[in-house]
């Protein structure tokens, strides 16, 4: 399938196209595609998945600027420039060195795509999907988390009990609730797990 064009019924391209027209990236789409389908070890997840878009984006811009590429060399980079790990004189001394070399390193940055741009390509564009096994899955993830939420409601209850039967605290008849949320730091919507995982995710695609 092509990469270039527009998506599934939609009016604009979307940055992953864009980008993959732009720079000549002729192949990644398969790739990227039959990485995030396949079964097993094999899988490769979305936030996987456009680190190693991101890394080819920075091969390019690398051998653009006419830069030997050492084996390693562009993985490393990459971590240098966006690791969470690196220190942020490390960071800096790697821009200087790929400007120093010729490439524009803001510019590359700002290309640099997330997970989402990934699944919108994936799914909007290409039409590809994974769905082996993922309502059972998420079925799966809700009751092991309702056992532990299950666990903790009966540890709690338990040491209250027994403080409140020594007198060490003032407590009348009571309830323990227990809730686990997951807050989207991209989007910023907020779920508590069950619902989540019921809907599928949170709002990043709207």
């Amino acid at each position: 399938m092509s990469d270039s064009g527009t998506s599934n019924g939609a009016g604009r391209r979307g940055k992953v196209v864009q980008l993959i027209e732009e720079h000549e990236l002729d192949g990644i789409g398969d790739r990227l595609e039959r990485r995030w389908t396949a079964d097993g070890d094999e899988r490769m997840s979305l936030r996987d998945l456009a680190d190693e878009f991101n890394r080819e984006l920075l091969r390019t811009a690398m051998a653009e600027a006419g830069m030997q590429l050492l084996d390693g060399e562009v993985d490393n980079t990459y971590r240098l420039l966006t690791g969470g790990d690196v220190s942020g004189a490390d960071r800096t001394r790697t821009e200087r060195q790929l400007r120093r070399e010729g490439v524009d390193v803001d510019r590359l940055q700002e290309e640099f795509v997330t997970y989402q741009a990934i699944r919108t390509f994936l799914k909007g564009h290409r039409g590809a999907s994974y769905d082996a096994d993922a309502g059972d899955r998420a079925e799966s993830g809700k009751e092991q988390i309702g056992r532990l939420k299950g666990r903790v409601r009966t540890v709690t209850d338990s040491k209250l009990e027994q403080l409140r039967r020594n007198d060490e605290i003032e407590l009348g008849e009571f309830r323990t609730l227990v809730e686990v949320n997951a807050l989207c730091e991209d989007c910023g919507s907020q779920y508590d797990v069950e619902t989540l995982l019921d809907r599928g995710g949170c709002d990043c695609d709207t």
